[in-house]
């Protein structure tokens, strides 16, 4: 069992889309928000179901009745005699649709009592008032029975009416009804159904209100046709099943239903903790450990998420930018440490020979000991000099908008420090695209170059300028000794210098690779068969806009 769990949460997450966060929320609160409107439409939709079911059962019910009336008074109204064969009667199969509707359908005010009927002779027309058809009286003594019999199994109502629309059964039994819509249209031989108000029906539970159809009373005229004339009419009529009780008679498939949506939220909730709740809990415990000196790897989440993703990710970066960070500064302490300790060893070694024996020291001695502390004085002071602009250029964060011609300043650096035995040579194209670094920071990298080169040896220094689609960059190339093999991956680590003994301190490479950085730039040393080859890559500047013309 749990190797399939396995099998199918990884089949899972490789079938998963990765989704955006918003889409996710959305989505869920979107269908939150729609239950509501699924519940009061699944309401209305099986409400209307109950009325139309009630419909269908009054329109066999009636048509069932009306074809039986019409062979009882076949052997009434006629004085032939029978057919030796039934007549043949054409198939017509055919679902009925019904015609109700409780958004559509108007409901009617409650059905009137019958109008008195007297005075005129039979058969004057329907609705003119006067004596029942004998005829449809015998009918309707005749039928009684079954109207009887099925009035206790269906529950419903069932009036006859002759075809003038007086009732012939009933309390009402002598009134017309012929001035309803419904008989009307029976009387002219089209069965009709209609919903009317019942008026006596009693409030039974609190929540009737949220029903339509509580209140209301299907009524179904059916026409009794023999030999093709319309001689009464059936009229049925039926409440139907309140929504309530249809509701307690189909509560396993309603619990069935609930019992659906509850698993789609379950499922749902699972999805947000397992795409958004569990990677957040994980990323912060990854947080709390890195704060707390720890690196624990972050795993991805099963079910990815953009944004999810995309923090993961960022944290990673994060994680490694700390750690590097950590790892210089562990480094950098340790240099620092190293780079003080000597001349400040050499200073109180020179104070305490000083202190113990500067009385009975030569004055030449004296002033040895005096100078290795001053040169011990200047050296920590320059360390400290090139430490500030370190840091300075550490945390220096270049104007999204400076931008600086490089022609000049590079000109204006070998026109500086060009003299008697050293000499600067520039290789300026024509049409060269403005860097996007403050002219004060070019400058300075510059010339930590150029001097470098100086100090290693050098006597010529060839500066070229070239563009491409990656940026502008800036290739110095000088004939000095060069620098070894084994020194180039450490020539940009703070406090490293070969020219310690002349006062170098090992800070201006990486004070100028730092500078550049800020700009989005960089200082790589590029092999070279003599001298050392150093390049200053930088992004080009956007191109300034041109001032619309007047």
């Amino acid at each position: 069992m749990t190797r399939l769990w396995a099998r199918t949460k990884a089949a899972l997450a490789r079938r998963w889309p990765i989704l955006r966060l918003r889409t996710i929320l959305l989505g869920t609160l979107l269908f939150v928000a729609a239950l509501p409107g699924f519940g009061a439409i699944f309401l209305r939709i099986y409400e209307n179901a109950l009325v139309r079911r009630t419909e269908a059962e009054l329109v066999a019910q009636g048509a069932a009745l009306a074809a039986s009336a019409a062979v009882v008074g076949s052997g009434i109204a006629l004085s032939a005699p029978l057919p030796t064969a039934p007549p043949a009667v054409p198939e017509r199969y055919h679902d009925r649709v019904t015609e109700v509707d409780l958004r559509s359908s108007p409901i009617l005010p409650p059905r009137p009592r019958a109008e008195i009927a007297a005075g005129t002779a039979p058969g004057t027309g329907p609705g003119a008032g006067g004596v029942a058809d004998p005829a449809a009286v015998a009918l309707a003594w005749r039928m009684m029975p079954a109207f009887q019999e099925t009035k206790v199994t269906t529950l419903a109502s069932i009036l006859m009416l002759d075809r003038q629309g007086i009732l012939l059964n009933g309390p009402q039994a002598g009134g017309s009804l012929a001035m309803l819509p419904e008989v009307h249209a029976a009387l002219a031989g089209v069965p009709t159904t209609v919903l009317r108000e019942n008026a006596g029906y009693p409030a039974r539970h609190a929540l009737d209100w949220l029903s339509r159809a509580a209140n209301i009373r299907l009524h179904h005229a059916r026409p009794i046709v023999v030999e093709g004339k319309v001689v009464g009419v059936l009229l049925l009529s039926r409440s139907p099943r309140a929504l309530f009780l249809g509701l307690y008679e189909d509560r396993g498939k309603i619990a069935l239903g609930v019992a659906a949506i509850f698993a789609m939220l379950l499922v749902l909730s699972a999805v947000l903790s397992r795409a958004i709740v569990r990677p957040i809990e994980g990323l912060s415990r990854a947080t709390r450990a890195l704060a707390s000196g720890r690196r624990v790897p972050s795993r991805q989440p099963t079910l990815q998420v953009v944004e999810i993703r995309a923090l993961y990710e960022d944290f990673e970066q994060m994680a490694d930018a700390i750690e590097k960070r950590s790892r210089y500064l562990r480094d950098f302490a340790a240099s620092l440490s190293h780079e003080f300790k000597t001349p400040l060893a050499g200073i109180s070694g020179a104070i305490e020979l000083l202190q113990d024996h500067g009385p009975e020291m030569a004055p030449a001695e004296s002033e040895r000991f005096l100078a290795n502390m001053a040169a011990d004085a200047r050296r920590l002071s320059r360390l400290v000099g090139r430490l500030m602009e370190l840091a300075r250029a550490d945390v220096h964060v270049g104007a999204a908008q400076a931008a600086a011609q490089p022609g000049p300043i590079l000109a204006a650096v070998a026109d500086a420090l060009s003299g008697e035995h050293f000499a600067v040579t520039l290789d300026l194209p024509d049409a060269i695209p403005a860097m996007s670094i403050d002219g004060d920071a070019l400058e300075a990298v510059l010339t930590t170059l150029a001097e470098n080169a100086r100090q290693a040896g050098a006597c010529r220094l060839a500066m070229t300028l070239a563009s491409d689609d990656n940026g502008v960059r800036i290739d110095l190339v000088d004939d000095g000794p060069g620098i070894p093999e084994a020194d180039r991956p450490r020539v940009f680590e703070p406090f490293f210098t070969s020219k310690r003994e002349q006062g170098g301190t090992g800070l201006g490479l990486p004070i100028a690779r730092s500078l550049l950085g800020a700009y989005g730039g960089d200082l790589a040393l590029l092999p070279g068969t003599a001298g050392a080859h150093f390049r200053i890559s930088c992004p080009a500047a956007p191109p300034s806009p041109q001032p619309a013309p007047r």
